[in-house]
């Protein structure tokens, strides 16, 4: 029995030190995502956070020699569909839409952790996103969460961080209507406290609104409503057209609204406004010619401009899965005016502060050791992820067509159907 019990001790301290093995990352060429300009280093990890970053020597249980690479944080990519949407054109594999709800519609519980678009996006240099609902009938409504793409059945995200809306862009409708159902809903929101919340009383104030009953609101979506005026929740409004990026901000100033504009492709047009009512922006730095007649003033050199003009920037891409291209766009953005940290930032630190995503987006001490090991610049298409970690774990960068290259260029002298 005493022999037993003393290797069930060694047992569990065997097991402790294995998980509190630290890893070095040593010689790096380090882009933190906080400071302008880069240097070399040593980052330190100790379970899911970096403990230290110096420029002098430091010692780990594990070495690696980052030599010639760069580090950064990991990206993360701020509209994206990961997780709930595996293949456009088969319903079967979409949980971005509601017949039901409008305003409160949320994504959490549908989250696929298996999808193959994420260890994809992820050896591409995603390390998390912000997923996204389709936009409901009501101009304003669908909230979206975020994500840490470590394919873990124990999902790593927060729920609800994230309101969507969006005018303009539109075949059918008016845009006078968009903005007087918006103002309606906002007032609405505006008149609702504490007490409306409880079971009992929300109904009956559904009831006792026009806009509530004419829209078919439920319960949960006048819950969304409130917690957008009363909690500070960020709100995502898609419009491109300088006229509409100006209502925008007189709704904002109105109704004291935590508000990102996404596309914003003749915010040119209106920078000093959006930089002095402090409104961050998602922008495709790649766009340079109209996709529509709201996107007339369209530049490749806008973000230059916006973030001359003190604009926090973030950047999207288009929706086709392969969310890794805002690294492309970055570099764009670079090579049209854009300072080389500010694109860094738009990918990295800018997300987590605009929405509230902890301690992550930095290479610093206590912050979260999402990091990647370039083997080249980040913002070059063809560079790719060496390493990646997510909360201080090495990630495995096997994706689904990497095993396929690899099944179909080896045992060549076998049919397709019987190689491995």
């Amino acid at each position: 029995m005493y022999f037993k019990k003393i290797k069930f001790a060694l047992l569990i301290f065997f097991i402790s030190f294995v998980h509190s093995e630290s890893i070095l990352i040593k010689d790096a060429t380090i882009l933190d995502g906080k400071s302008n300009k880069p240097f070399i280093g040593n980052v330190l990890i100790e379970g899911d956070r970096i403990s230290r970053v110096s420029e002098s020597s430091l010692r780990g249980d594990i070495v690696i020699d980052a030599s010639g690479k760069i580090l950064t944080p990991g990206i993360i990519a701020t509209d994206t569909e990961l997780g709930i949407v595996e293949i456009g054109a088969l319903s079967v594999t979409r949980d971005d839409s509601s017949d039901l709800y409008k305003i409160g519609f949320r994504i959490f519980d549908a989250f696929n952790y298996n999808s193959v678009l994420i260890p994809w996006n992820r050896s591409n240099g995603i390390t998390s996103a912000l997923t996204l609902p389709q936009n409901t009938d009501s101009p304003i409504g669908g909230l979206g969460s975020f994500f840490v793409l470590d394919s873990k059945l124990e999902i790593s995200g927060s729920s609800d961080v994230v309101m969507i809306g969006r005018v303009g862009g539109r075949g059918d409708g008016s845009r006078a209507e968009t903005y007087a159902i918006i103002e309606d809903l906002l007032e609405f929101a505006s008149s609702l406290d504490q007490n409306d919340m409880l079971p009992r009383n929300i109904s009956e104030i559904i009831d006792d609104s026009s806009i509530a009953k004419s829209m078919d609101l439920h319960p949960r979506d006048v819950k969304a409503l409130y917690k957008l005026i009363n909690n500070d929740l960020p709100l995502i409004m898609k419009a491109n057209r300088a006229s509409d990026l100006l209502k925008l901000i007189e709704l904002k100033q109105k109704y004291n609204l935590n508000l990102i504009i996404m596309g914003a492709q003749e915010a040119g047009l209106v920078a000093e406004k959006i930089s002095k009512n402090n409104i961050p922006l998602i922008i495709n730095p790649i766009n340079n010619i109209p996709g529509s007649f709201d996107e007339l003033a369209s530049n490749i050199n806008l973000a230059g401009k916006l973030e001359k003009e003190g604009i926090t920037l973030m950047f999207n891409a288009p929706r086709d899965h392969n969310y890794h291209l805002i690294r492309q766009g970055a570099g764009v953005a670079v090579a049209h005016g854009m300072s080389y940290a500010g694109a860094l930032k738009a990918l990295t630190s800018s997300p987590v502060e605009v929405f509230g995503l902890g301690n992550r987006g930095q290479i610093a001490s206590g912050k979260i050791a999402d990091l990647i090991i370039w083997d080249a610049d980040p913002l070059e298409p063809s560079s790719m992820p060496e390493k990646v970690f997510l909360s201080g774990k090495d990630i495995d960068l096997t994706t689904r067509m990497s095993r396929l290259t690899e099944r179909y260029t080896k045992n060549k002298n076998k049919p397709n159907g019987y190689r491995d």
